[in-house]
């Protein structure tokens, strides 16, 4: 019994609260720190997901941001000003969040640069730039006993040094988030849809997927598929590309890299790592 429970507090566990043009949060839970990345959502929602997971948001103590977009910082003043938490991003992504949050305490500001890797308590995360139409957007490499999970949304390419950065972890969050035809046969005006599908906007079903193989090794075993359109985009259909993908080249995607979705309304499990 000893054993098994030495076991279980290996890694780390995470949970995807919401993903999607709407609205993103994830979770981070170690023995020592519990942390989101983004705010997404009002700050009632997040509350809501959190619970759904079995979760308090009275417990983090930290909030990492990845850039100033609204989906991604809708909640940031509330939860900050509610449950006085560490907040981590770099300073150019602070300069363009501004005062559009309303007003939170200097004390709870912390920069983040891009590049760097910070300790806290018993987890390492590491920082990398993505290519976004944001300030200096950011995303995170989480490790622990020799166990990571990567976020990898919002960006419209992803390059060699990314791809360094992010190579071989045990799971990801990837970015699937159109189907270019949808895309281009849809409502959006023309200069959206550009913005969508330009070096700075986000990656589709088929770059995603391309990512993932890229960057998978043997130690990977989950991929959740994020940032989903619910306008420009099927569930189904960004499943469908994952899967079929790596199984054109010989990888089990029902085995042993396991495909998941995730939801912009319901929070994922909260998946041990």
């Amino acid at each position: 019994m000893k054993e098994d429970k030495l076991t279980e507090e290996k890694g780390f566990k995470y949970s995807i609260l919401a993903s999607g043009s709407t609205g993103n949060v994830t979770y981070i839970e170690t023995p020592e720190r519990k942390i989101l990345v983004d705010a997404g959502l009002s700050g009632k929602k997040i509350e809501g997901l959190m619970n759904e997971i079995g979760r308090s948001l009275s417990d983090v103590d930290s909030l990492l941001v990845t850039h100033e977009h609204k989906d991604h910082v809708a909640g940031l003043g509330v939860l900050a000003r509610k449950y006085k938490m560490d907040l981590y991003a770099n300073a150019d992504t602070w300069q363009a969040i501004g005062e559009s949050c309303g007003k939170i305490d200097p004390s709870q500001k912390h920069i983040f640069d891009m590049g760097k890797m910070l300790t806290f308590g018993d987890i390492d995360i590491e920082s990398f730039g993505v290519s976004h139409d944001a300030a200096a957007p950011q995303f995170y490499k989480f490790m622990k006993d020799d166990k990571s999970f990567v976020m990898l949304t919002d960006t419209g390419y992803v390059s060699d040094r990314m791809r360094g950065t992010i190579e071989n972890a045990d799971a990801y969050l990837m970015e699937s988030n159109h189907d270019v035809e949808i895309l281009r046969m849809g409502n959006y005006p023309w200069r959206l849809k550009q913005r969508i599908l330009s070096d700075h906007g986000h990656l589709s079903n088929e770059d995603g997927a391309g990512t993932a193989l890229s960057v998978i090794g043997n130690k990977t075993k989950k991929i959740l598929l994020g940032h989903r359109s619910q306008e420009n985009n099927l569930k189904e259909l960004a499943h469908m590309t994952m899967e079929n993908t790596l199984m054109q080249h010989d990888i089990d995607a029902k085995n042993d890299v396991k495909v998941f979705d995730t939801s912009h309304v319901q929070a994922s499990p909260l998946y041990q790592i």
